[in-house]
């Protein structure tokens, strides 16, 4: 966590967030500074639209066999735009390095990899739309108690068992689920 900033963790919503968009949702945070903090859910899929259904609507010629793998939902902010969280074994000129062997990718040259046989990432999520915070918003937020952070790791970020994500990050800081309230206690 450099300078304070937590880009490359994740964040756990807590139960009782106060917003269904973010109700038991994990969220890579791929910026964080004094200005700004921008997020990619990795645990929402949009049902109904697979990887190689957008690439071929992109008019994206995939000479692989691509898995069916869904097209995630990445936060309220700009849904139409398009968000790839990527093994950093691809490097397209515009990725960002996120730390931990994780890069964000925003261009089409990244979609045209993912189509390919090679050169392309190891792994990787193709999501719609990003969680973004003001300056100081997530913050504010974390002091609240409206989100828990993680390290992020490729199980978390990548594997397709969307229901259990939210469990498993919670559960890498000793927490079981069924024990957190939505109700706040005073001491």
């Amino acid at each position: 966590m450099e300078g304070g900033f937590l880009s490359g963790q994740m964040l756990i919503a807590m139960p009782g967030i106060g917003d269904p968009r973010f109700e038991r949702s994990l969220v890579l945070l791929c910026a964080h500074d004094h200005d700004h903090a921008m997020g990619i859910a990795v645990n929402r899929p949009i049902e109904g639209l697979t990887v190689p259904d957008l690439l071929e609507r992109l008019e994206i010629k995939a000479d692989a066999d691509l898995d069916e793998d869904l097209v995630l939902l990445g936060g309220p902010v700009e849904m139409e735009r398009g968000f790839v969280v990527h093994t950093d074994d691809y490097h397209a000129e515009h990725s960002l390095d996120l730390g931990g062997g994780l890069s964000l990718t925003t261009t089409r040259e990244v979609l045209e990899a993912m189509g390919r046989r090679d050169p392309q990432p190891r792994r990787a999520i193709l999501t719609l739309g990003y969680a973004g915070w003001g300056a100081g918003q997530l913050e504010r937020e974390i002091r609240q108690n409206v989100w828990l952070t993680v390290e992020a790791d490729e199980a978390l970020v990548f594997d397709g068992d969307y229901d259990t994500k939210w469990a498993r990050a919670l559960g890498k800081l000793g927490i079981d689920p069924q024990f957190l309230s939505a109700e706040a206690g005073q001491a």
